[in-house]
Formats: C-alpha cells, sequence, structure tokens
C-alpha cells in the first residue's frame, strides 16, 4: 500500500508540474517539451536499430541496406545488430541505388549476420583497445562518485604529454580509438576515460546527464590520474557532447588549466540551445521547441519533470558567450551537414577566436564521422596539430629555462 501511495504522490506532483508548465505555454506543446527535456537528460536504454538489412551475401562479403543518408555515408563503419548481440565492420559503399545500397563486409566479429533484419551503424570500427597495434592498460580513475574505468595507451616512447579523450552523449570510450594512432605517432599518450552515467562509470545520484555541467568534474579526475603518473602537458579532446565536457572543465577548473596545453573537439556540442532547435524541426516540430525546452530544463520545474538533480542553466554552457577566458590553442573539426549537432555553434565559437582555434570544416561527414569519412584528412590534422603544439610546448620550456 505504501508503494502505492508513494507512486499515486510522484505521479501527482508531476502532473501537477506538466499543468503550471500548460498553462504558461499551452498544454500540447509544453507536454512535448517535457517530453524531449526528459529524453535529452535521460541515457538511452535500448539503442534503436534503424537500419533495414535487406540482405546479406556472406561468401560473396556484401551486405544490401535500405537507401539512407546514413547507409550512403562513405567509408567503415560499426554495424551493431540483434539487439547487440551481434556486430559486423562494413566497408565502403559498392552500389548506391535509389532505394538500396550495397556495401562490402571487412569482418562479422559475433553473431548471425546473415539472419538478421534490423541493425544500427556507428563510426565506432574499433571495439576496444587490443585491436590496436599498441599495448594497453586497464586503469581506474578515482571519482568522486567512485571508481572509473579508463584505458591507457601508452606513446612508444616514455612521454609527459597525455591526451584525455572524452565520448559523447549515448556513446563510449571506443568511440575515442580512432584518435590513438595519431596521438601516438605524435608521442602522447592517451587515456580514454569514462563518465558518470555512461554506462561504465559510476552513476549519479539522478542518473542523468548534466550536458557538461556535472560530467565536467570527471575530467578533472582523470586530468589528477594524469598528473599523479607523470602527465606534464596536457590536452582534452572532446566528441560531440564530450566536446561540451571538455569545454566546461576547462572553464571550471584551475587544476585542469594548470598542465593544460590545447583542446582538439570533433563535432562538438557548443551551443544547446541551438542543438535543442534544431532537433525539433527534425522531429518536425516549430524551431521555438528548443526554447520550451531550455525552460522546462533551466525553470524550478525542471527537477521534478526530467528527474535532473538541479536545473540546467543552459546559458552558462555556452562557451562563446566565454570565448575570451580561453587561453590555449584549439584544433575544431565539424561536418556541414552533421544531422544531429548542427555546425552553427561550431562556427561562431571559432569565430571568436580565431587567434586560438584552427576551423575545420568537413563536408558528407556528418555526426562524429569524420574519420570515417576522409580518415586520411582527419588523421593528419590531429596528428600534425599534436606535433606542432607538442613541438611549440617544448620550444617554450627551453626558452623558460634558458631565461632562468
Amino acid at each position: 500500500m505504501r508503494r502505492k501511495r508513494a507512486v499515486g504522490t510522484t505521479i501527482g506532483i508531476a502532473a501537477s508540474a506538466v499543468g503550471l508548465v500548460a498553462l504558461t505555454i499551452g498544454a500540447a506543446t509544453g507536454a512535448v517539451a517535457v517530453y524531449f527535456a526528459r529524453k535529452v537528460v535521460t541515457p538511452a536504454g535500448k539503442r534503436l536499430e534503424d537500419v533495414r538489412i535487406v540482405s546479406v551475401d556472406l561468401p560473396a562479403g556484401e551486405i544490401t541496406l535500405l537507401a539512407s543518408d546514413e547507409t550512403r555515408m562513405r567509408g567503415r563503419y560499426g554495424l551493431w545488430f540483434d539487439r547487440d548481440a551481434g556486430h559486423a565492420r562494413l566497408g565502403d559503399v559498392i552500389e548506391d541505388g535509389e532505394r538500396e545500397v550495397r556495401r562490402s563486409i571487412d569482418s562479422v566479429d559475433f553473431g548471425r549476420l546473415d539472419r538478421a533484419t534490423r541493425g544500427r551503424m556507428d563510426g565506432y570500427y574499433h571495439l576496444g583497445p587490443w585491436e590496436l597495434d599498441a599495448p594497453y592498460e586497464n586503469v581506474v580513475v578515482e571519482t568522486e562518485l567512485g571508481p572509473a574505468p579508463a584505458w591507457l595507451i601508452r606513446s612508444a616512447d616514455a612521454s609527459a604529454r597525455w591526451v584525455i579523450q572524452v565520448h559523447g552523449r549515448g556513446a563510449k570510450r571506443p568511440e575515442t580509438l580512432r584518435a590513438v594512432a595519431p596521438a601516438r605517432d605524435a608521442g602522447w599518450n592517451s587515456l580514454l576515460m569514462t563518465y558518470r552515467n555512461d554506462g561504465d562509470a559510476p552513476e549519479s545520484e539522478d542518473r542523468r546527464y548534466g550536458l557538461g555541467g556535472t560530467e565536467w568534474a570527471d575530467v578533472v579526475a582523470a586530468t589528477r590520474f594524469a598528473v599523479e603518473h607523470g602527465a606534464e602537458q596536457i590536452v582534452l579532446m572532446g566528441w560531440s557532447m564530450g566536446g561540451a565536457i571538455a569545454l566546461q572543465a576547462v572553464l571550471r577548473s584551475e587544476e585542469v588549466r594548470e598542465r593544460l596545453v590545447g583542446v582538439v573537439l570533433d563535432s562538438p556540442a557548443i551551443d544547446w540551445t541551438d542543438i535543442l532547435r534544431f532537433q525539433g524541426t527534425l522531429n518536425r516540430m516549430p524551431p521555438e521547441l528548443g526554447d520550451l525546452v531550455v525552460q522546462v530544463l533551466g525553470g524550478p520545474l525542471g527537477a521534478g519533470l526530467t528527474g535532473i538533480a538541479a536545473p540546467i542553466d543552459v546559458a552558462e554552457l555556452d562557451p562563446v558567450a566565454r570565448a575570451e577566458e580561453f587561453e590555449v590553442p584549439m584544433l575544431l573539426m565539424h561536418s556541414v551537414d552533421d544531422g544531429f549537432v548542427p555546425i552553427d555553434g561550431s562556427r561562431r565559437f571559432a569565430a571568436a577566436r580565431p587567434d586560438l582555434i584552427q576551423f575545420e570544416e568537413f563536408e558528407g561527414a556528418r555526426h562524429t564521422k569524420l574519420w570515417n569519412h576522409d580518415p586520411e584528412r582527419w588523421t593528419a590534422l590531429v596528428h600534425g596539430w599534436l606535433v606542432r603544439h607538442g613541438d611549440l610546448v617544448a620550444s617554450r620550456g627551453d626558452e623558460a629555462q634558458i631565461a632562468g
């Protein structure tokens, strides 16, 4: 009986909250805004298998998929199927038809691809560091919420330079494996971290994303781990929401800034209001819905409606508004047809600090799939930037010693 009363009370509170929002912005629109606000901060459970598999020819090493912007993308990708019980790796497009797309199959890692009818593509390609031509260590980063697993892949020669990799929303550490080779070749160690509510690290009490406003503390913990293990120069690299997390760590933590020498961003979430507006249009809603979602997240009823422990002030997460506070060089890469996080925020950020930010636009790469689409260019950009700025840091250190 007590449980039923508690559930009823919770439902009543939520209903009252929705009612108050509805009075302010209209019942139907208010309900939709609450739905999207809750969705953006809630880690996904089962991932949607949105790719239709038409046929599989294993002897020929080919797969035919229903045509879409995703299945037409050039490059190599991972394909999860059978509710993530199976995984294959897809090569480039062989034939792009009006209704179907035929691609090569690089490998079937596990599962029965020949029986699958649906799946989902991602840009990871690599499943873990054991697939790279480099030794790795399973390490633990002590965060304020508890121990968080991480992968440490050192450069071939002893190095005090570290790249801390921060994956995106709904992703995991394997997303960042693509950056290990160029970093290692440039003489940098790579720490592939996890953060709260990503499915590997400890959960926060509310089990909700903070859009960078809470996760940045785990980047501070990863920085502390790196320093304790010999890091003298640190670069933060963030993917999608990981970019927002990295930038918040820079703005909020003197401990991070103390050893920070640069930031690399791949398809970063810069302007959450812009992102939420864009997502609304993708769902055939007016752009103004994004502004209402921002109000829900930041309003006094936000916690009751979305489950977040405290309201999220989206304006405080805007790095463009605080662009003058950044002091280290950045490499910023984004695709004009991102399809999830619009490039406009990255363009505004780059325009605000052209003295610090090297901005590289891609086309046809969509969201966080820049490496997949053009691995040669992406790898050269990351490697070259790390080499140049590593050398710059070293030369400044030599000059300081001479001056001293």
